[in-house]
């Protein structure tokens, strides 16, 4: 199933876009948080085992809090993102695009119990293979939506280059092209940048790696960059 966007509207007009994810990322999450669950367990088993019973009774309540707290607790307390949420850049929100409260992520994981049967997730897959925002039951009960929620990363930085004047005016079409040209510099590749810069040899006079280099000095230099 391909990812989509839920457009919403806030009280200000704004209009939103949330790319909705769909359930191969989402069961990727869920089967990294039920490892660490899993993990938990394992460990915890082996440690509380030399308390006998009383270490028996503590296991049962640690398995309790892991199979229904241990959501709740990462969607309502950090920003809609458990582990393996965070480790796929998923996060739950509210259908508005708003951040999940505890109540709306109480009722979505409650009702995995209805979306697990008949077996293996069987109702919450045919819910969300045929909702267009691929929502499961509780997501549906519950009014929320799992999106993609990439990091922010820090924007990559243009090639250094020095300020150089243009050797003949150029018209305002041909300004912005160069300052755009600056502006995604860092994201292309050596050869892709050449090619665009010997495009520009009319205007620097120079093609291949000093072409490049002239153009963001022309850049620079458009951008008063002195």
């Amino acid at each position: 199933m391909l990812d989509t966007f839920r457009e919403v509207h806030t009280p200000e007009g704004v209009a939103l876009r949330l790319p909705a994810a769909g359930p191969v990322p989402r069961a990727l999450a869920w089967l990294i948080d039920l490892g660490i669950r899993f993990l938990v367990l394992t460990v915890s088993a082996g440690l509380l085992g030399i308390l006998g019973k009383t270490g028996i009774g503590l296991y049962f309540i640690g398995m309790f809090a892991l199979l229904w707290a241990y959501p709740v607790v990462f969607e309502a307390m950090f920003d809609g993102q458990t582990p393996g949420k965070r480790a796929l850049e998923l996060r739950v929100v509210s259908a508005d695009g708003a951040p999940v409260g505890w109540l709306a992520s109480l009722v979505r994981n409650l009702l995995r119990t209805v979306d697990m049967l008949p077996v293996g997730y069987g109702f919450g897959l045919v819910a969300s293979l045929s909702d267009p925002y691929g929502r499961r039951l509780g997501d549906m009960v519950a009014d929320t939506l799992v999106v993609h929620a990439p990091r922010l990363r820090a924007a990559p930085q243009p090639p250094m280059a020095g300020v150089q004047a243009p050797a003949q005016p150029l018209q305002p079409q041909e300004q912005v092209a160069v300052i755009a040209f600056s502006e995604r510099a860092a994201q292309l590749t050596p050869e892709r940048q050449e090619e665009l810069a010997d495009i520009a040899e009319p205007v620097t006079g120079a093609r291949g790696q000093p072409g490049v280099m002239r153009l963001l000095g022309i850049s620079n230099w458009l951008l008063g960059r002195r």
